[in-house]
């Protein structure tokens, strides 16, 4: 199994908080279109010829491409890999794009699983995050892609930031509850160097975050979600029984993907490679028939600890047979003195062959992983 990520590098305005490589410019849209298409034929070889099961269109915002453009990706995808039929192919989207047409349209290109960046349901948070979208889009939208036939659906929330109280926090769960959502991701607001919210913050024009406020959000996020029958599957992502996201969770297996577009990754077990992240530099070597890549060749330290920070983020943790398996004994003998303080401080659990975090621990995921790794 393996998956395709494609980057759509195009949004309407900036969100202050983003640090995704993106261009609110749309002139070269349908260049960049042309080039991912002349990727995927330049890159048919990188997986090795197993069967893809999921597509990713990320971002940027995706759901600013055309229906002939997505069309025409989708096509070239399956006549150069073998795509299973069952699929599961996401589109993010924004809600101001997703009209009754436009749904309509992302039907008909093959989409069959909608990411929808709602972030909140109350107007104050969206100004201050500068979204493109007011909040009756943001309810609006869900209702229309669900009347329009749209099951497989998630939505984005972000929590922790200055504007959002904690009723107004629990009001923006429940209405994803009462929408019927069956995926939700969820994300604390971090201030990423270099972004407008980094500036904005040391030019005092903003609130800094805090992060008490975002582990209180988190705490009452799986009690909400977890009462309501949502399973947390990974520290970001809640779904209803059936409904994880296939192509994410490939990620946190550590399965093959390829990576199209500027910027994008891969991964095929033993070396990762990523895209150039600018636009007109991408388009200009595609044409050249040259795909602009660096390469890192993962020695075995730097897979077994990416292994632990994956696998210990979601609810199967660490298989300590598939890591003497992997890796050797010697690297489950270390897995195991070092997280013996935290199941003593009742942050891991160990459940036959995995250590898990517990709730408690999951407050502290990526401190506890880095701490199992080995240097």
């Amino acid at each position: 199994m393996a998956g395709i990520y494609l980057h759509i590098p195009f949004c309407k305005q900036a969100c202050y908080y983003c640090n995704f490589h993106f261009s609110t410019s749309l002139l070269q849209q349908e260049a960049m279109v042309n080039s991912i298409v002349q990727e995927i034929t330049l890159q048919k070889d990188y997986l090795a010829q197993e069967p893809v099961h999921t597509i990713y269109f990320g971002g940027g915002t995706p759901s600013l491409l055309k229906e002939q453009e997505l069309t025409a990706l989708l096509l070239h995808l399956r006549a150069t890999f073998t795509v299973a039929a069952d699929a599961e192919i996401t589109l993010e989207a924004n809600p101001d794009d997703l009209t009754a047409e436009k749904l309509v349209q992302l039907k008909a290109a093959g989409i069959n699983r909608l990411s929808i960046g709602v972030q909140s349901f109350h107007e104050e948070d969206l100004t201050w995050m500068n979204r493109a979208h007011n909040s009756r889009q943001a309810l609006d939208c869900i209702k229309q892609a669900q009347d329009l036939g749209f099951q497989n659906i998630t939505i984005d929330l972000i929590y922790g930031g200055p504007t959002l109280t904690n009723e107004g926090w629990e009001q923006n769960v429940k209405q994803a509850i009462a929408l019927g959502v069956p995926h939700l991701s969820c994300y604390a607001l971090t201030v990423e160097p270099g972004t407008a919210l980094d500036h904005f913050i040391k030019k005092k024009k903003m609130a800094a975050t805090d992060p008490d406020k975002a582990a209180q959000h988190f705490e009452m996020l799986m009690e909400w979600l977890g009462a309501a029958g949502y399973e947390h599957y990974e520290i970001s992502n809640f779904a209803l029984p059936g409904w994880h996201s296939r192509h994410n969770s490939s990620y946190w297996q550590g399965k093959p993907y390829l990576g199209l577009g500027p910027s994008a990754h891969s991964f095929n077990g033993t070396s990762r490679q990523w895209n150039i992240a600018n636009n007109a530099q991408y388009i200009k070597s595609i044409a050249a028939g040259t795909v602009p890549f660096e390469i890192e060749s993962l020695t075995t330290a730097m897979q077994f600890n990416e292994y632990i920070m994956t696998s210990l983020r979601t609810s199967a943790g660490c298989n300590l047979e598939w890591v003497a398996e992997k890796f050797g004994t010697d690297h489950t003998i270390h897995l195991l003195a070092h997280s013996e303080p935290y199941i003593k401080m009742g942050r891991i659990e160990r459940v036959g062959e995995a250590l898990r975090l517990t709730k408690a621990g999951r407050l502290f995921a990526d401190g506890i992983a880095g701490e199992l790794f080995i240097l």
